[in-house]
């Protein structure tokens, strides 16, 4: 026989009921509350209640679903940080060009290691990550014109294929944290393939990069391609 008991504590009762009422007359509400009897009917009609009105706020607060932590900074915003919505639930940032080790896998015969990328923006939830590359060398605004990024595993839209990568990002992480773990979710990962028909660069990518990997050149950035859009249009 299977224990079934630990899925007792699962179970929820009424307890209870409220009313809201809209005033036809003018812009007020009144809410009625109810207590729920053992029988699952309301009974003892009454205003909603200080006490209870706190207790409801305790119990939403409560809610993983309306933490209000999530993209929060520790201090000062950053400089890279573009845009903030945690309403929806996402950031837009940028990156300088800079030397970052690359992973690549054996396939592409491209020797892994610290190799120069060019100006990056990006976009982030929880859950996805869509990456674009830029030729400006200032901190980008919403004119700026965005380039398809010149890596492979990325889709024509931008949006990165993580692969088996398990992304962890917990609901209440700060906005510093968010940043830091999807950067290093892109660079820690290894890049495999190209995604689609579209090439992300003039030229050959993979002799592109194997004439940067483990040098000390500057990427060039006369090899991107622009996708057709500018920042404005990712900011929704």
């Amino acid at each position: 026989m299977k224990n079934i008991t630990p899925a007792f504590d699962q179970i929820f009762i009424p307890a209870k009921a409220l009313v809201v009422y809209n005033s036809l007359a003018e812009n007020r509400v009144y809410v009625e509350a109810y207590d729920i009897d053992e029988n699952g009917k309301p009974i003892n009609a009454h205003p909603l209640s200080v006490k209870e009105t706190i207790g409801l706020a305790e119990v939403l607060n409560g809610c993983s679903e309306v933490n209000n932590d999530f993209l929060i900074n520790q201090g000062l915003l950053p400089e890279k940080i573009l845009h903030v919505n945690s309403k929806i639930g996402f950031a837009i940032w940028y990156t300088s060009q800079q030397k970052i080790n690359l992973l690549f896998k054996e396939d592409l015969a491209i020797p892994s290691g610290e190799t120069s990328v060019p100006a990056m923006i990006w976009k982030a939830t929880k859950n996805s990550l869509s990456v674009y590359a830029t030729k400006e060398t200032n901190r980008p605004t919403e004119a700026t014109k965005l380039y398809y990024a010149p890596f492979f595993n990325i889709h024509e839209n931008g949006n990165v294929c993580m692969g088996t990568v398990n992304i962890e990002i917990d609901k209440s992480c700060c906005l510093e944290d968010f940043i830091h773990a999807w950067e290093d979710y892109f660079f820690s990962s290894y890049f495999a393939h190209l995604i689609g028909s579209y090439s992300p660069t003039k030229g050959n990518i993979v002799q592109l990069w194997k004439g940067l990997a483990g040098t000390n050149k500057h990427f060039p950035i006369e090899v991107l391609i622009k996708n057709g859009q500018q920042l404005t249009d990712i900011l929704q």
